[in-house]
């Protein structure tokens, strides 16, 4: 089988390292084409042998990048394409179909109750949501929280497949030496206190609670933000006039996977921490909630279908905060209090295994290309077998 995964960019994000770790154990000869910005995932995706091509598309009324992408499709001879994002899948699932190609798959990673990548969800997106998504064949969801909200929209149960995002438990499991040698790394001292809060950093994430909440904690307590955004500089601001600037570090974009990239990467950064703090209100998955978990971190949240769609006691010291400042000074405080605990992931993180997922997936695609045409009812999860395939590196499939 010949796959093409289409999305809207490659700069460091859930949607793209998910991607990437996901190509790394699907038994399938993949492409990727980036609708803009290559960024670092695209250097990752080339060195780990996939393909990648930037379609250089200008905004989202470049209607020209549309010929241009079916005559990729066309070139590769694919027998399935599967986009990923908003922009990417509108596109994606026209271009496939003009060029012939039915077996579409697209994934939901971040619709929200109320904004899907950040943008309202006005009228008009999920308008052209919707028209896009029938010339599709099945769209994927993270959780079943969002398999929920698509049907909500409209779009048809039988269409929907629950796929959630996996995580690679090896790669975050705690690691004593990567915590002495990113603190020394980041000037955290040995014996602070330090709660972590990761992902984008935009006003939906919430982080300026954290910020707010650090200030009635103890001068030991330290904010780690991993991640980069347009609000930095509004957190940063925001840090000054709480008295804290000195007690939060701004850590910027971490890889997943290293690639050589100086600084630490993203697993060794959550050995670093003692909590992850997320007090995003709304959330499609929560995968930062599950790589905490696996790297045997306690988590204070507010939103995270990831363990909502979980049975109780999945995930003992995941404990739901209100977002609200003062909430999380006193469920951090008593974390702090309780002193540390032994660093071993729950049954949660386990569930999300990264092999588990990439099996569930290659029954969408089963059905896909069995019966292209067909409803999308979803196949028992099975073992598929594991193991990269290498592509070789050029400008255009062919």
């Amino acid at each position: 089988m010949r796959a093409l995964h289409i999305i809207t960019g490659l700069g460091i994000g859930g949607a793209e390292q998910q991607l990437r770790l996901l190509l790394r154990h699907l038994p399938v000869e993949c492409d990727v084409v980036t609708l803009t910005n290559p960024g670092p995932v695209a250097g990752g995706l080339t060195a780990d042998g996939v393909r990648v091509v930037h379609l250089d598309m200008h905004g989202n009324r470049d209607l020209a990048a549309l010929p241009r992408l079916v005559r990729i499709i066309r070139r590769g001879r694919y027998d399935l394409v599967h986009t990923h994002l908003y922009r990417a899948c509108l596109y994606g699932r026209v271009a496939a179909r003009l060029a012939g190609v039915r077996a579409v798959v697209a994934t939901e990673h971040s619709l929200g109750d109320s904004q899907m990548e950040g943008r309202p969800l006005t009228t008009g997106v999920r308008g052209l949501y919707l028209l896009g998504e029938r010339l599709g064949r099945s769209t994927v969801a993270v959780s079943p929280t969002v398999a929920a909200r698509l049907a909500r929209w409209g779009v048809p149960e039988p269409r929907i497949a629950v796929v959630p995002n996996g995580i690679d438990l090896a790669r975050f499991a705690f690691d004593p030496a990567a915590r002495r040698r990113t603190r020394d790394l980041l000037g955290l001292p040995a014996d602070a206190f330090v709660i972590g809060g990761i992902g984008r950093l935009a006003p939906g994430k919430r982080f300026d609670v954290l910020i707010r909440a650090l200030a009635q904690l103890p001068s030991d307590c330290r904010l780690l933000l991993v991640g980069g955004g347009p609000e930095e500089s509004t957190l940063r601001r925001a840090a000054q006039r709480a008295g804290v600037a000195g007690r939060v570090l701004f850590a910027g974009e971490r890889p997943y996977l290293a690639d050589g990239a100086a600084g630490p990467d993203l697993p060794a950064l959550t050995s670093a921490m003692d909590v992850l703090a997320a007090p995003s209100p709304e959330e499609a998955f929560g995968l930062a909630v599950v790589e905490a978990l696996a790297a045997g971190l306690p988590v204070r949240h507010t939103s995270c279908p990831a363990l909502e769609d979980l049975p109780p006691g999945a995930a003992p010291d995941a404990v739901r905060v209100p977002c609200d400042a003062g909430a999380y000074a006193r469920a951090l405080a008593e974390v702090r209090a309780a002193g540390p605990r032994p660093r071993t992931a729950p049954e949660a993180a386990r569930h999300y295994c990264i092999t588990r997922s990439a099996a569930r997936l290659m029954d969408v695609y089963a059905t896909a290309l069995t019966d292209p045409q067909g409803p999308a009812n979803q196949a028992p999860i099975h073992q598929a077998p594991i193991h990269q395939v290498p592509v070789q590196q050029g400008a255009t499939p062919s």
